[in-house]
């Protein structure tokens, strides 16, 4: 099994850093929602929000090279989907029912991005040790065909046959302090995508539909996807009828135990 690499197991812990973000208080806009999560990070503040989007896109600002950029996203508002900006790289990542966000922001003290792997393991991990909570097991690599494809996708299944459940970016900002004495001061903005029981055909001709509208050469393959119900069935397992709130309250449960990334 080629590339398979389970996750360390979490460490035990009694603290609980990271304080939990009201759903409601999240701004319709990506880019706004993350401004306010960076602001909180850069004040000296864990913070943890699990969130759901209404069906949209959302793309990095490096999408802005494509002239038709402009034009395809006031198509797909007209069509009820709206596509947003974001402040991380990557690509384009869709969002909707069935799909639940992750995102941590917290503040950091060390040269910028010497610690972006510690932070995706971190990130990776609460996810992994929920998703195993009920019975999904699941691993970081890369994997070919998915959208927004990265070395830490979390995904199921064994090496070349593994298929991306979970996507996950990060973005710093540097905090002016003026203490010159120490590490320099980020704020750390680390986000996860979770496919709980979306459609991954829909997701995928929807994200292939803008892709072709503005002419970036990139398509996704629904194959390269799986979502949580999609795993749990395939293991033979029961799917119950409120497996979003389940996933919800084990990735909440999986925040209040986790420590920060190891500075």
């Amino acid at each position: 099994m080629l590339g398979w690499r389970p996750l360390a197991t979490r460490p035990d812990t009694d603290s609980m850093p990271f304080q939990l973000l009201d759903p409601a208080s999240r701004s319709g806009d990506p880019l706004d929602a993350e401004e306010a999560l960076l602001a909180r990070a850069a004040a000296g503040d864990a913070v943890a929000h699990v969130w759901e989007a209404p069906a949209s896109l959302v793309v990095p600002r490096s999408y802005q090279r494509y002239a038709p950029l402009a034009d395809a996203r006031d198509a797909f508002a007209r069509r009820g989907c709206p596509v947003w900006l974001r402040l991380s790289g990557g690509g384009l990542v869709p969002q909707g029912p069935g799909i639940l966000n992750l995102s941590l922001a917290y503040p950091v003290r060390a040269p910028m991005g010497t610690l972006s792997e510690t932070v995706y393991v971190h990130l990776c991990r609460i996810l992994a040790d929920a998703l195993n909570s009920l019975g999904v097991l699941t691993h970081w690599q890369a994997v070919e065909g998915s959208f927004c494809d990265g070395r830490f996708n979390l995904a199921w299944g064994p090496g070349d046959d593994a298929r991306k459940i979970a996507g996950t970016a990060q973005y710093w900002r540097r905090v002016p302090d003026g203490d010159k004495d120490q590490p320099p001061l980020y704020a750390v903005l680390a986000h996860a995508v979770l496919l709980v029981d979306a459609d991954p055909i829909e997701i995928n001709e929807r994200a292939n539909a803008f892709e072709a509208m503005i002419g970036s050469g990139r398509r996704y393959e629904e194959m390269r996807v799986v979502t949580v119900a999609q795993a749990l069935a395939y293991e033979c397992f029961s799917i119950p009828a409120d497996l979003r709130e389940r996933v919800r309250a084990a990735l909440i449960e999986r925040v209040k135990d986790a420590p920060l990334p190891e500075q």
